[in-house]
């Protein structure tokens, strides 16, 4: 996956194995379809309110689990939740029904992903979905003692794709502005 790239090595310098400044770590793309991923869940009573439709916390936790599978496919290491944009529940998912979580990255930075979900509701009995939900979920790849490392690009495969891709840049662009912004007094 990784190969290093030689970087204008200091002449007569001999240096540690631990210290290499010239070398730099290139990873090799990969197509958004290694990340898609579809997550299936029936919405048992105790996911439940009282009205009989399942708590939006259940929702925002299956929407996490999908989108970090969707970033353990694409960069084949460990990944961290660093945001979440707005959530919308657009209908109820009804005890008995099934929430499917259909996730992949939309882009990468460096180090961050962008992973877009669409949540649906399906009938058992009509085999009907209804979208439910969406969401942007941003992670940052970890190594081992959850530093930040760099990810894979994405490759976008169809027109959908690429159209995501030129997305997320300007809800990243916002996320960081929003990040950043100083608080007035």
């Amino acid at each position: 996956m990784a190969r290093r790239i030689r970087k204008g090595r200091p002449s007569g310098a001999k240096a540690s194995r631990r210290a290499r400044p010239w070398l730099k770590t290139e990873l090799a793309g990969k197509p958004v379809g290694a990340s898609r991923s579809e997550m299936v869940e029936v919405v048992l009573p105790n996911h439940a309110n009282p009205l009989g439709n399942i708590l939006g916390g259940r929702v925002m936790h299956l929407i996490d689990i999908a989108a970090a599978i969707a970033c353990h496919r694409h960069c084949n290491s460990y990944a961290a939740t660093a945001s979440v944009d707005h959530v919308d529940f657009r209908t109820p998912i009804k005890v008995g029904h099934l929430i499917v979580l259909k996730s992949s990255v939309n882009r990468t930075w460096r180090t961050s992903m962008e992973v877009g979900v669409k949540v649906f509701a399906e009938n058992i009995l009509t085999g009907e979905r209804q979208h439910t939900s969406s969401a942007y979920v941003t992670f940052v790849g970890v190594d081992k003692e959850g530093h930040p490392q760099p990810v894979p690009p994405v490759i976008p495969e169809t027109e959908e794709d690429w159209r995501r891709y030129r997305e997320a840049d300007a809800r990243r662009k916002l996320r960081l502005a929003h990040r950043f912004k100083k608080i007035a007094s």
